[in-house]
């Protein structure tokens, strides 16, 4: 099978503020560690859309190609690839594997990302993907997954019974589908009671808690009270600074664990003093940033997901072409999803 010369790729506009669809030449040779893949589906993330509505936290190269996730085909692989063939289903990876408090570029800001029919990635940017999951599922592994599964914190020794997911946007549900895989009891906030309806439904009563902030403001203390007064083992916090407070008193009493992987209420302020040292410091509880994850935490993550046969299908909120991917991203802008917004090429 003759190998595509050229692909299409959606590229940001020159001031940044949207996209534009354009034709780009692709390497007549792999470099010995590279492998040249047919991209499928492509998730979007939050940062995504925050790239050209200036709220994302760095900077980002000049019209560079979007998106990290991606489900994908190897067509060919350079001499020096060992963990590739051609024909192997592939999930691309946020960035490439940590090594010695170093990291590589981040695809989709600092590199050229996913949003394209073919690309060429190193190696490292590249994992199995999980057999049993279709395209559309794979694409919301590299970043909504992999932030999920190093968030739940599921290594630690000490073990995760319940966990307080804030938001229904990706990582939430991502979240809540790794803990009903791994049999950890799930408390989800929305201000919608038809999102948290519909959320209850995707698994048997009881098993899916939820809590409408709106309706209840002291969702912490709300928290408790659906754990006996024990309060959760972790949150996975998508506000920000401005709810971490409420975070650490929703926790256990010792050694709790609050991720920080998002900033929808902002970000945070460094002239402005935590409030939350003494509540952190009685609790013996941790505050963690949590930026996606590693290669091998997807690997993980990826061999959970096929062990279980855990099925993504009910964070797949909606799929766009690949020609309405400016429509697909002001969706997402919108807040008006529920988990993931894919497109399939």
């Amino acid at each position: 099978m003759a190998l595509p010369t050229s692909t299409r790729a959606w590229r940001r506009t020159e001031d940044g503020k949207s996209l534009e669809l354009v034709t780009d030449s692709l390497p007549q040779s792999l470099q010995p560690n590279e492998v040249l893949v047919k991209i499928h589906a492509v998730s979007l993330n939050f940062r995504d859309v925050a790239m050209l509505h200036d709220r994302y936290l760095v900077s980002v190269i000049d019209r560079g190609v979007p998106c990290s996730d991606a489900a994908a085909t190897v067509l060919a692989v350079g001499s020096a690839v060992k963990e590739f063939k051609p024909d192997d289903y592939v999930s691309t990876t946020w960035v490439a594997d940590y090594e010695l408090g170093e990291r590589s570029g981040a695809m989709g800001g600092d590199i050229d990302g996913t949003l394209r029919e073919y690309a060429v990635f190193t190696e490292d940017y590249l994992t199995l993907a999980p057999a049993h999951l279709s395209v559309e599922e794979v694409s919301t592994i590299s970043c909504a997954g992999n932030t999920a599964w190093t968030s739940l914190d599921l290594q630690k020794k000490f073990k995760v019974k319940t966990a307080l997911l804030e938001g229904t946007g990706g990582v939430s549900m991502f979240s809540l589908m790794i803990c009903l895989g791994a049999g950890i009891t799930p408390i989800i906030t929305s201000s919608s009671d038809e999102k948290l309806d519909r959320i209850k439904a995707l698994a048997p009563e009881g098993k899916v808690l939820g809590i409408n902030y709106r309706k209840v403001p002291d969702w912490d203390e709300e928290a408790k009270r659906l754990t006996n007064g024990r309060g959760v083992d972790v949150v996975v916090n998508n506000v920000g600074e401005a709810s971490v407070e409420k975070c650490i008193n929703a926790l256990r009493p010792v050694a709790g664990t609050v991720s920080l992987v998002g900033f929808l209420g902002g970000v945070l302020d460094p002239t402005k003093k935590p409030s939350f040292v003494v509540p952190l410091m009685s609790k013996s509880a941790r505050v963690q940033g949590i930026a996606v994850g590693s290669k091998e935490d997807q690997q993980e993550l990826c061999a959970f997901l096929s062990e279980k046969k855990v099925s993504l299908k009910p964070i797949i909120d909606k799929v766009f072409d690949f020609k309405d991917a400016v429509e697909a991203f002001d969706y997402l802008y919108s807040g008006a999803h529920t988990g993931k917004v894919v497109i399939k090429l």
